[in-house]
């Protein structure tokens, strides 16, 4: 398969086993989605499938040799996975960093509300949305409540098909005309998107109570628990194949999901080598990286100060070394060039659906603000490697120059002193409910990632 290509697709270069393949990883990619909606049900999945590899707690080992297999789960929202290798750590690490959360609406603290006989929940959305696209779609409520004796109670309710689910209204339209006079970001305002949960008043018991009382009897919580919950709204819709070649998949959450499953199944499939190889999957990203759980926090550092300590090292140099050292991939995806939408992109710089993973040296936007913007000898270095892996890549930018623009976790990891490039899955629809992107990008970031951690 040739790596690098302009006028063939990913496809048009597999033969009959890599498109097989290719085919299978995206089955395994669905089942993720479907499972790890949050970012703490993707955590949760993560140390699964990595303690199922023979990985081990950090916090268990009194030493580090070549091969061993660790990992931290950072307030069960983060993780990082670390296979051992046989040189120094203060060599440098090879690292690929990519994010769980993902955009969709968060509870508020006081969320229940009953007017004209409906109950909603109210809500705060978190990251970037288009709030027209969330209303009348089937909706699941997911997540933890810490209840008033401190227990930790899971809450999953839309996920089974035999479910109800919640629903955001709109006007109909033969009474819109006032809303369609509105530019369409304030057709729905973020205070509209109001999630229909219930009804169904009885006797003297408000549909509100209603709604209380069932919750009680198959959570054990009351309405003060939800000021110390964390639940999210996001589709009801399991992850399906698109077009009848199957050639994409929908799904809630590609951004940054599509990047963190390749990362995860990378880790578990390469071949222990010289450098220690670390796959991190970070929290917070959507929302610029801030709080306890975000890349920006202390714990990804202090991950790597332990590993340190464990193998005989426990000084500020030796940090400073094993950071200047490591050469990261910033594993987040791209925009794709939409031809519905092509006058937004430079077509000789955007990446294209199915033509692999994209390389992106800087994001950013009016003039580069908010990037990491990554040296040339680094981006020729993971160039060289794909290429001799014959991972299939193209280069990427986030749009035309004066058009918007976005950001990573790249500027972040860099801050430490690392070598930082931008490297993910170009889609479609990004940060819509339901997202697309091509199987054959997506599994070319799993080669991608694989082939950076068995590089030296």
């Amino acid at each position: 398969m040739k790596p690098y290509s302009r006028t063939e697709t990913v496809w048009q270069r597999m033969n009959d086993e890599e498109r097989a393949a290719c085919h299978a990883y995206g089955d395994r990619y669905k089942t993720f989605l479907n499972v790890a909606r949050t970012e703490r049900l993707a955590s949760r999945e993560i140390v699964r499938q990595a303690q199922a590899a023979g990985f081990r707690p950090l916090s268990e080992c009194t030493a580090l040799h070549p091969g061993d297999k660790v990992y931290y789960h950072h307030k069960h929202k983060s993780v990082i996975l670390a296979v051992i290798g046989t040189d120094e750590l203060t060599t440098g690490l090879k690292m690929v960093g990519s994010h769980i959360d993902s955009p969709r609406l968060d509870l508020k603290a006081n969320p229940l509300d009953e007017k004209e006989g409906l109950v909603f929940l109210r809500t705060h959305y978190y990251g970037g949305i288009k709030k027209y696209q969330w209303v009348t779609m089937p909706l699941a409520l997911v997540g933890v409540v810490v209840t008033r004796d401190g227990a930790s109670v899971d809450v999953a309710i839309g996920l089974d098909a035999d479910d109800p689910v919640l629903y955001i209204t709109d006007i109909l339209p033969h009474l819109g005309q006032t809303q369609a006079t509105k530019k369409v970001g304030d057709a729905i305002t973020g205070e509209m998107l109001l999630p229909v949960i219930g009804g169904h008043a009885d006797g003297d018991t408000s549909a509100k109570d209603m709604i209380l009382r069932l919750l009680a009897d198959k959570y054990g919580i009351e309405e003060e628990d939800f000021t110390s919950a964390e639940l999210e709204v996001v589709p009801a819709q399991d992850a399906r194949d698109v077009g009848l070649d199957r050639a994409f998949i929908m799904g809630h959450g590609h951004d940054d999901r599509v990047c963190s499953f390749g990362n995860l199944e990378a880790i578990l499939a390469a071949t222990p080598g010289r450098k220690t190889q670390v796959a991190l999957f970070t929290d917070k990203e959507e929302i610029g990286s801030y709080g306890n759980t975000g890349v920006n926090s202390s714990y990804v550092v202090d991950f790597i100060m332990d590993m340190l300590a464990l193998c005989g090292h426990d000084d500020h140099r030796a940090l400073r070394d094993t950071l200047r050292h490591t050469e990261i991939l910033s594993a987040d995806v791209t925009a794709s060039l939409d031809p519905t939408f092509a006058d937004v992109m430079e077509r000789n710089n955007a990446s294209l659906t199915g033509y692999g993973i994209a390389l992106t040296k800087y994001t950013g936007s009016r003039g580069k603000s908010g990037s990491n913007d990554a040296n040339a000898e680094f981006v020729g270095k993971v160039r060289k490697i794909f290429n001799d892996n014959n991972v299939p890549w193209q280069i990427g930018e986030l749009g035309k120059v004066d058009q918007g623009g976005g950001g990573t976790i790249a500027l972040y990891l860099a801050a430490w002193g690392c070598e930082v490039v931008d490297c993910g899955v170009p889609m479609l629809s990004m940060h819509a409910p339901l997202e697309l992107v091509e199987k054959a990008d997506a599994y070319a970031a799993y080669l991608a990632y694989r082939a950076f951690f068995e590089s030296n």
